[in-house]
């Protein structure tokens, strides 16, 4: 009689208990007061109560600053774009004319996804001084890095046949990127940047708050003076502009794609 196999290992269950006892570790030592946050409940109610009543005597004028928000954040996306259009081939490692030129490209992206918004928008802000400026470089710079990964990782997934053809007709390299690479990842890229723009509206009335231009600022002038029915429509507009960009977006996506 032959020996039975011996019985496999239940790694599900070993990760899963590895990933409860870390879990478990983090919260002592960060000690979040989960308590004091079930005990708070009723401040919470009273102070989100606040917001219930908005007041809409300045709507035209809060419109307005969402319309230069959502503009922030288009020629931000321009700005990526245009960025990522020369970023994104030298960052292909099949297509990087030298690999000294492909690590220096790929250490820019690194560099402009490792440094947020916000310290971008700070910065700029200090250089160039308040309003809409800073919010869109900050916002180009940061996206910069996220678009041209993403087209670059398109650009190394695009068939090795469809270069070699190209290739084989005596091109060079400028050429190949021009009638193989970009063609070949066309609808990838408009679905990123319409996913970068998407994000864009939601980081531009962030970037707001620290004086980078838009709604922002005007809800942070609100909140800091105890206005919360003028908070609240400001809250408002911005939540039904992001909804209605997202159904915007998401059509476009079917339209083109």
């Amino acid at each position: 009689m032959s020996k039975l196999p011996p019985k496999p290992f239940n790694w599900p269950l070993v990760i899963f208990g590895i990933v409860l006892v870390l879990t478990i570790i983090c919260l002592v030592y960060l000690q979040l007061p989960f308590g004091e946050l079930l005990r708070s409940g009723g401040n919470i109610t009273e102070y989100l109560s606040r917001y219930t009543r908005p007041d809409f005597s300045e709507f035209s004028q809060y419109l307005w600053l969402m319309v230069v928000t959502v503009i922030i954040a288009f020629w931000g996306t321009v700005l990526a774009l245009i960025l990522s259009f020369f970023l994104a081939p030298i960052a292909a490692k099949n297509l990087s004319p030298h690999p000294l030129i492909y690590r220096i490209a790929r250490e820019i992206l690194n560099f402009c996804r490792a440094m947020p918004d916000l310290v971008l928008a700070l910065v700029f802000v200090a250089a160039l001084g308040l309003g809409p400026l800073p919010g869109l470089l900050a916002l180009g710079i940061h996206t910069t890095g996220f678009l041209s990964k993403f087209l670059a990782e398109s650009m190394e997934r695009v068939d090795k046949g469809v270069y070699e053809g190209v290739t084989a007709t005596g091109t060079n390299t400028l050429q190949l990127i021009m009638y193989a690479a970009w063609p070949s990842i066309l609808q990838e890229a408009i679905g990123y940047t319409l996913y970068i723009f998407d994000r864009n509206v939601r980081m531009a009335t962030v970037l707001g708050l620290v004086g980078a231009g838009g709604i922002g600022v005007e809800l942070n002038t609100n909140l800091r003076f105890f206005n919360y029915e003028k908070a609240a429509t400001l809250m408002l507009i911005i939540l039904l502009t992001i909804i209605t960009i997202d159904y915007l977006s998401t059509w476009l996506r079917k339209q083109v794609l």
